[in-house]
């Protein structure tokens, strides 16, 4: 039987040998800014779902490190890495992805730490892939049930994605997403930000990857409402698309 002992690599990662399982590894990557307020009910309600988690803080000025910490610190399968800085989604995407596929993991799934996804529909989107159906799945919001300002900057991003990537996909920001390990691995993440998640899309289409889209519960709060993509994000990436544009032409 393989030790159980904490390990501690570097001041930034904890994690503990895990035990043996004769079932699919499926990973779910968590990037945290500033969520301490949110950041251990959604660990404690995953921990429920036999999954194996990796959480990414991205230079937190707040306590989100340590609460997560200390909710890991004596779980097989969770694991925790820690940004210095601050540097953006798609860094703490790429940190965590990288390391879902250094752990060999069978599917990669990412989850937003401020509450809005319901851990549910964690298997949901797992199963186009699990299926053989696709080799990338979208978790897609009810834009019906979106509160208007969420749904303008979000229907944004959806005619940027097709316009750069030439793409068109129903929540094309969604933070529920899986990947098989191929899909994993073609990734060649630039953004460092929100354009992220156009990119990653971007990506599997220029691969000639499968994409399925399947319906997800979405938790509006207060606090949930304040975070992702709206019109502000949204011009702002567009402007960053552009300039790239520009930049490639000169």
């Amino acid at each position: 039987m393989k030790s159980t002992a904490l390990k501690k690599q570097s001041n930034d990662f904890y994690t503990l040998n895990p035990p043996i399982s004769t079932k699919p590894d499926i990973y779910v990557v968590i990037p945290a800014y500033n969520e301490s307020k949110t950041i251990k009910d959604v660990l404690e309600e995953l921990k429920d779902k036999n999954l194996k988690i990796i959480v990414i803080d991205d230079g937190s000025s707040d306590e989100t490190y340590e609460i997560a910490e200390d909710s890991i610190i004596n779980s097989y399968n969770e694991s925790i890495y820690r940004h210095v800085l601050n540097r953006g989604l798609g860094a703490a995407l790429k940190t965590g992805i990288e390391a879902a596929i250094a752990k060999e993991a069978d599917i990669i799934v990412t989850f937003d730490a401020d509450g809005q996804h319901d851990p549910e529909d964690i298997i949901k989107v797992c199963k186009p892939i699990t299926e053989g159906k696709a080799d990338f799945v979208i978790g897609t919001r009810d834009f019906s049930k979106m509160p208007a300002s969420k749904k303008f900057g979000n229907n944004v991003m959806n005619i940027i994605t097709r316009v750069f990537y030439g793409i068109h996909v129903n929540d094309s920001q969604s933070g529920l997403r899986a990947f098989n390990i191929k899909a994993a691995q073609v990734l060649d993440i630039h953004s460092r930000g929100y354009g992220v998640s156009s990119e990653i899309i971007g990506e599997i289409k220029n691969h000639d990857l499968k994409i399925e889209e399947v319906p997800i519960k979405t938790i509006y709060t207060d606090y949930s409402m304040s975070k992702g993509t709206g019109l502000n994000i949204g011009l702002k990436i567009l402007f960053k698309l552009i300039m790239n544009v520009i930049r490639k032409v000169f």
